[in-house]
């Protein structure tokens, strides 16, 4: 069974519902027959390359949210991440341009080690408060996973696997995907959102007996983000 995941790295939901999938595929006996692929999404291509601001400034300047509305919506995204394990230090956290970061899963990809990489960088991002569009950073976290650090530099000085990454964007687009995470289940169901672990339980209990019919998202919209922000 195969199950897509589209998702952006400066995505707080994206980061929990990765954690919460992955619960709930550990309860699951046919877990070892499950592949997961990491899909490239872009929440703001506008973002200038090279470039990162505070989140509380990106908030205010490119989405004129009010600092409360946004001191909320941060605090509530760390209450939710909590009860997935995770830690979340917005006041660290830099927004940037996440084109490169998606260039490294890809390589990572090539290595089989896209979950591991999205993982770091995830974490990276979320908790590290590090620059994720740096080429020192991208290295440092691919060096972690022992590939080669020269292999990561050509690989952002060029446009080597800028293919892949707007190939997978535009496979969004056509399938009418505009927030994250979106899961794509044997290319027949999907579940939309940092959805709670019982519910990618059953989702996955279902797509793995059922092969026929066309693709049913499975879930109502969860808590996501889309290029106009993160719905709670």
């Amino acid at each position: 069974m195969k199950i897509e995941v589209w998702s952006d790295v400066m995505c707080p939901f994206c980061y929990i519902g990765k954690h919460n999938f992955e619960q709930a595929l550990e309860k699951l006996p046919f877990k070892d027959k499950v592949e997961v692929e990491w899909k490239s999404f872009q929440l703001d291509p506008t973002l200038e390359s090279g470039k990162a601001i505070s989140t509380s400034q990106y908030f205010k300047e490119k989405k004129g949210f009010p600092e409360s509305q946004a001191q909320q919506m941060m605090n509530h995204v760390s209450e939710v991440g909590k009860s997935a394990g995770l830690e979340f230090n917005f006041s660290k956290a830099l927004i940037t341009n996440t084109f490169s970061a998606h260039k490294i899963l890809h390589l990572a990809k090539k290595y089989s080690k896209a979950n591991e990489m999205e993982e770091l960088l995830f974490k990276a991002h979320f908790t590290d408060g590090k620059d994720v569009s740096d080429v020192d950073v991208l290295s440092s976290l691919a060096s972690e996973l022992g590939i080669n650090e020269e292999e990561t530099k050509k690989v952002l000085s060029s446009d080597e696997f800028d293919y892949e990454v707007n190939q997978d964007i535009l496979e969004a687009r056509n399938h009418g995907i505009s927030s994250v995470p979106f899961f794509v289940l044997n290319e027949k169901y999907a579940v939309s959102g940092a959805q709670p672990v019982n519910v990618f339980e059953d989702a996955l209990r279902q797509t793995f007996k059922e092969t026929e019919s066309p693709f049913i998202n499975l879930s109502d919209q969860g808590n996501s983000c889309d290029d106009d922000g993160c719905t709670i």
